[in-house]
């Protein structure tokens, strides 16, 4: 019993009534078809129970604030021990959280440089010290001989204004009876006249002694009242000589006069004000008013060059540009673009000199007389001033742009935190390196034995974050990296990494698809390192469908036969090797897994047209000035190991640039890559995974337009029109037609005070959505209800003699989604089910043939059965004339693309070039891509099947 976690009667969504046994301290794959009830079972019902138990296990007090968890429709679940969940989720929007501070290396790395950093000026870059009086006593005496008669110095001016009266009175008072003032010594009793326009260098004369140990006492007095009239600082020389040997109690430069704070661990924080940059705040960036974005400058000042001003020429802002203009000599009807650039520059910072203007209002005649303050110099005062929010999100997407801090160069940190080293480098500069180089920097860096002994646990525990952080591929990242740039498979792996730092044993780990964005030449280090978690005591559950890591496994649980309604069984649970050598009937998985099955290389389009979309000199993130040809009329995959460029190249630079070309976005300053031969394209779409919609209202039917034509069909039944009904009766979203006890929801949320909210089915409606009146009306026996519940299978049957709905449906069932049903939430579907969603959406448009695609990383949450769909529809946009871009690692999406783009050679800074495009063969056979040589095992497979 204690071996196993056990689940009896799991109905949650689609579960049909289930019974599991899981081995504990295993690794275990759930599998099946995308919608076949994976992620139900092992996120919404195993960890959710895991969660809610730990949860009901707090006091009533403290679960006010943690939340409740509903408890999962499962009839029990036995030998279940506290459960982590590592999901596909980015792990932070927040700009302050970087790859350092979500890992805790950062958190390291300040407590070692607080504790054997090395402090320079950071103005200079001296190395500073700090000393005690003991140390800098003991330094006098090794420095010089026992018959040397030596001077202590305190120093009060370097290099001042002034005639320093006061201060030099105040000395004569304390007793002190000699002063050094540029290098001439004089006693205080006499009248000392200093020329207050000339800069001096003063030097209290505090004692003169022998540098004798018999002394040593004395020597310490006199240093230490040095020390305290000198600020820190004090000079020792020998008496008439002009070489002093300076020391200093502080942290301190005796030549620039500047004073570091204390060394602590919050001074290398960009997120504490103690030792974040004083102009960023923190943050590496600022946002900046671009002039690109506030000027058109086709246009002139009277047409509108202007754009954050009105079109009303009566306004005093344009007067005042027009007065301005005219006052320099140019004219204001020409386009600003031909304006001198003094002019330009006094429109948009203003002018020294005043200008002079009559502005006559509705009641008041005005005569103004001064300097005119530019126009962003003007926004950026509204800017730092408007309280209001919505004011400052105006500014920023219309005309403001970020820009790297100036004071810290994108380093974060205040200059005094950058002055400090190790091993010659800044905590700033460490960060910027790969998660490999800075392991290798922290393995080969020298420490003497007494700093060892200080830091050796916290070099200990950095190089283990490290180790593990490149053991799940993420070796080419770096520690500053924006958590909010991670992908979501980069940031399941770094949370997989965190956990295993932390050494739990007994926790049921659940891991939702950790391949996403990995390359096969990486798995086998993702699937080492899965094993480890599981050695160290743990039970891990993943939602898979990687081949690599499913035969890597120990147990399997397949879950389908097919998806949705067709899905929600167990076809097989039981050891890897058993499934692998006797699949049954119903295993989709285990016939693909022993070769019964393969995703076959389909036919390509033969539509080319001959021409190239052209990329020149794309250098976003990691790419190298690179150029890339894309041909048009193709199926086209960008590939390469994780880190490579691709997303860099297709999503960064080329969607943008694209879009800006054709004209679908505002200009930005921000530098894009040259394009040639976009005028080919007349489109260019994006199909991701994200929701088709964000509320429970939104629907497959409602998304695909399928819903307007079946209120179509029920506004022109004879019961509707005697009524008078019109399609907007049958709409769930205005009053009306639908049920207003639930609004249309068809649910009622009711909220609990010490327990989660609980959603019951109306009592009004019963969960039809609708009113008694609009449910009396029926199409062929059905109503309005009836077919929001439908799956596309029931209702490609119901509709197939109207030709509008048959098509759309038909395109839903071609694209993998038979089994969801027309009213099915968006809330609820998968990435992959809202992608493929917006496919057939996209399928049923008309084509103009000159639309460019982009798709990254299609195949995430999608089973072989189900990559084969995708690469048929896919294919089906490119026969209409389309180009198809995808940025993909899958190998049986590659093998089936008519061009390849390889991006390498490795990760990182060593990625970002082209290493070999062409066709899948071309790739296969060149020796120096990684892709090529897993292509080329795909292909060879494929010619032996």
């Amino acid at each position: 019993m204690d071996r196993y976690i056990y689940v009896k009667g799991a109905r949650v969504h689609n579960l049909k009534n289930v019974n599991v046994a899981i081995p504990k301290n295993s690794l275990t794959i759930i599998t099946g078809l995308s919608g076949s009830g994976k992620s139900s079972l092992a996120l919404d019902t195993i960890y959710a129970e895991g969660q809610r138990r730990y949860l009901e296990s707090l006091s009533t007090y403290a679960r006010q604030f943690l939340g409740e968890m509903k408890k999962p429709d499962v009839e029990n679940i036995e030998g279940l021990s506290p459960a982590i969940a590592i999901e596909q989720k980015t792990v932070s929007h927040n700009p302050r959280s970087t790859v350092g501070t979500v890992t805790e290396i950062h958190d390291y790395l300040r407590v070692l440089f607080a504790r054997v950093g090395i402090p320079h000026c950071p103005s200079c870059g001296r190395v500073v010290q700090k000393q005690s009086l003991d140390e800098i006593v003991e330094g006098v005496l090794k420095e010089y001989g026992a018959e040397d008669r030596i001077a202590i110095y305190a120093p009060v001016a370097n290099g001042k204004k002034g005639e320093f009266k006061k201060e030099l009175e105040a000395l004569r008072k304390k007793g002190f009876v000699r002063i050094e003032i540029d290098g001439e010594t004089y006693d205080l009793d006499e009248d000392l006249k200093l020329d207050k326009n000339k800069r001096h260098t003063i030097n209290l004369v505090v004692d003169r002694l022998r540098a004798d140990a018999d002394n040593a006492s004395r020597l310490a007095d006199s240093i230490e009242m040095a020390l305290h009239e000198g600020d820190g600082f004090v000079e020792v020389g020998l008496v008439d000589s002009e070489e002093r040997k300076i020391f200093s109690e502080n942290f301190a430069c005796p030549d620039c006069g500047i004073s570091l704070p204390e060394i602590s661990p919050k001074i290398f924080s960009f997120n504490n004000p103690f030792g974040a940059c004083p102009k960023c705040h923190g943050l590496g960036y600022t946002m900046e008013f671009s002039k690109d974005l506030l000027v058109d400058e086709s246009l002139s000042v009277l047409k509108g060059a202007i754009k954050t001003m009105s079109s009303n020429r009566d306004t005093f802002t344009l007067k005042m540009i027009v007065k301005v203009i005219e006052s320099l000599g140019d004219d204001p009807a020409k386009p600003f673009k031909d304006l001198r650039d003094d002019v330009k520059n006094a429109i948009l910072f203003g002018t020294d000199s005043d200008i002079s203007m009559k502005y006559k209002s509705d009641r008041l005649t005005y005569e103004l007389k001064r300097p005119y303050e530019g126009i962003i110099n003007n926004l950026r005062r509204r800017y730092n001033e408007t309280q209001s929010e919505d004011m400052r999100f105006w500014m920023e997407s219309n005309f403001m742009v970020q820009q790297i801090c100036t004071q810290c160069n994108g380093q974060r940190l205040r200059p005094e935190a950058l002055a400090v080293t190790l091993g010659g480098l800044n905590i700033a500069q460490i960060s910027d390196l790969t998660i490999q180089e800075i392991y290798d920097f922290m393995t080969g860096i020298y420490f003497t034995d007494f700093q060892r002994e200080i830091v050796g646990e916290l070099l200990s525990e950095i190089e283990k974050r490290l180790k593990f952080l490149v053991d799940v591929g993420l070796d080419y990242i770096t520690l500053s990296r924006y958590a909010m740039t991670l992908s979501g498979g980069e940031s399941q792996r770094i949370r997989l990494a965190t956990q295993i730092g932390s050494g739990l044993t007994g926790v049921t780990y659940v891991l939702d698809e950790p391949t996403i964005g990995l390359h096969s030449r990486d798995n086998d280090r993702l699937i080492k390192t899965l094993k480890n978690l599981r050695d160290l005591g743990n039970t891990v559950i993943v939602v898979e469908h990687d081949e690599e890591v499913i035969r890597s496994s120990d147990y399997i649980v397949d879950v389908g036969p097919g998806a949705g309604v067709h899905g929600g069984e167990i076809v097989y649970q039981g050891t890897t090797q058993a499934l692998l050598d006797n699949p049954p009937e119903g295993s989709l998985t285990g016939k693909y897994l022993n070769g019964d099955l393969s995703v076959p290389r389909f036919e390509s389009a033969n539509n080319s047209n001959g021409k190239f979309l052209t990329v020149k000199g794309a250098e976003k993130n990691n790419l190298k000035h690179i150029d890339v040809s894309f041909p048009l009329g193709k199926f086209i995959t960008v590939t390469g190991v994780s880190g490579s460029g691709k997303s860099s190249l297709v999503m960064d630079t080329v969607y943008p640039s694209l879009k800006v070309a054709l004209g679908a976005s505002n200009s930005s300053s921000e530098k894009l890559a040259e394009l040639i031969g976009w005028e080919e394209i007349d489109n260019v779409i994006v199909i991701d995974q994200n929701p088709i919609g964000r509320t429970p209202r939104s629907n497959p039917a409602t998304y695909t337009g399928l819903f307007d034509h079946v209120r179509d069909l029920f506004a022109k039944t004879q019961e509707a029109r005697a009524r008078g009904y019109d399609k907007g009766r049958f709409s769930f979203n205005v009053k009306g037609g639908r049920c207003e006890a639930c609004q249309g929801h068809g649910l009622i949320k009711i909220e609990m005070q010490f327990l989660p909210d609980v959603y019951v089915e109306c009592d009004v409606c019963k969960g039809r959505r609708y009113n008694k009146e609009t449910l009396e009306i029926r199409y062929r026996g059905k109503t309005i209800s009836d077919i929001l519940n439908m799956t596309v299978e029931e209702a490609l049957t119901f509709f197939e003699r109207i030709p509008t709905l048959k098509r759309i449906l038909g395109l839903l069932n071609d694209v993998g989604l038979g089994y969801i049903r027309l009213g099915q939430p968006a809330t609820t579907l998968s990435g992959g089910e809202a992608q493929r969603i917006k496919l057939a959406s996209e399928l049923k448009k008309t084509s103009t043939g000159r639309t460019f695609y982009i798709l990254d990383e299609p195949t995430t949450g999608l089973h072989f059965d189900d990559v084969a769909k995708l690469v048929q529809v896919l294919k089906r946009l490119v026969e209409k004339g389309n180009t198809v871009v995808v940025v993909e690692h899958n190998m049986d999406v590659v093998k089936n693309a008519d061009y390849i783009i390889d991006l390498g050679p490795e990760g990182g800074a060593n990625g970002g070039e082209v290493v070999i495009s062409g066709t899948p063969e071309e790739v296969a056979e060149y020796s120096h891509s990684h892709t090529g040589y897993y292509l080329k095992k795909q292909l060879s497979q494929l010619e032996a099947f």
